[in-house]
């Protein structure tokens, strides 16, 4: 675990971690990540995102921002979380199992050419590696946002957002900045005629 000596320590390996990530991502993956989404929301197809913990949370962020508003008036957009239906996890992890989760929802909603954002830190959480087996199956494509390498994500996404650190506090404030991008670009594009 990474002590840091003092608030201002923090911040700045904190801010190492995202120009890393601008650095990293110069590749045009966020590029594409938010045409894939931006077109999926523009077709009326779903947009899937599931987590858990910290990433579960940040799901729910996400979905917020979509279906209510970032910093446009519009449209709702189809957005759902899978980490956010207590009595569905609850009772499906009761009965069956929680590496299912979020994978029977993703039956329950796929629609081709839909997208699943996978968020997990490790990129090793096994009911989100599910959820995007069982995404690729309905013929959705699967984003997704991890620490670096991805896990077993890496091998399941059709875009591979990773944050170039192990640290996981470090990696959720990447992902916040990267969501709240995400989220605002595709605000913008689907405000176009």
């Amino acid at each position: 675990m990474t002590i840091y000596s003092g608030l201002s320590a923090y911040i700045a390996a904190s801010v190492e971690a995202q120009q890393a990530t601008a650095r990293a991502f110069d590749d045009g993956r966020m590029e594409r990540a938010i045409t894939l989404i931006s077109e999926a929301l523009a077709n009326d197809r779903c947009l899937l995102v599931c987590g858990n913990g910290g990433s579960a949370a940040d799901a729910m962020h996400i979905v917020g921002e979509l279906v209510g508003r970032f910093l446009k008036e519009r449209r709702a957009l189809k957005a759902i979380c899978l980490s956010s239906n207590a009595a569905t996890i609850t009772a499906w992890s009761n009965d069956y199992n929680f590496d299912d989760v979020f994978a029977r929802q993703v039956e329950a909603y796929a629609e081709p050419g839909g997208v699943l954002l996978a968020i997990s830190t490790s990129g090793n959480s096994s009911n989100v590696s599910h959820a995007a087996d069982r995404a690729r199956a309905h013929g959705m494509s699967v984003i997704s946002m991890t620490g670096e390498g991805g896990g077993l994500l890496a091998q399941k996404s059709d875009i591979l957002l990773d944050v170039p650190s192990r640290v996981t506090p470090l990696i959720q404030q990447v992902h916040i900045c990267l969501y709240h991008f995400l989220c605002a670009q595709v605000e913008e594009r689907l405000e176009r005629p």
